[in-house]
C-alpha cells in the first residue's frame, strides 16, 4: 500500500498543506489548514470506482494506467514547522 503524507506549514502568512512540493491554498491557521488537509485525506482512503487515469511525470511525459478503486494509499498529516 502507498503511503502519502501532507506536511502542515506556515504559508504566505498564514498556513497550509503540502505534499511532494505541491502546496495548497493559504489558511487563516493552523487548524483550518488541518482540517482542510484532514478532509483531502478522508477523501483518498475513500474506495471508488475503478477508473482510467492520466498523470504527468517529473519529465513531462503523460501516463495512462487503470487505478482501482480499491487500491487507496495511507494516508498521515504531520507538523513541518
Amino acid at each position: 500500500m502507498t503511503k502519502i503524507t501532507y506536511e502542515i506549514i506556515k504559508h504566505d502568512g498564514g498556513w497550509a498543506f503540502e505534499l511532494d512540493g505541491t502546496i495548497s491554498q493559504t489558511f487563516k491557521s493552523h487548524d483550518d489548514a488541518y482540517n482542510a488537509a484532514k478532509r483531502v485525506a478522508f477523501e483518498q482512503m475513500r474506495p471508488g470506482e475503478t477508473v482510467g487515469i492520466s498523470w504527468e511525470d517529473e519529465r513531462g511525459r503523460w501516463h495512462d494506467e487503470l487505478s482501482s478503486g480499491d487500491d487507496r494509499p495511507d494516508v498521515d498529516i504531520v507538523d513541518k514547522d
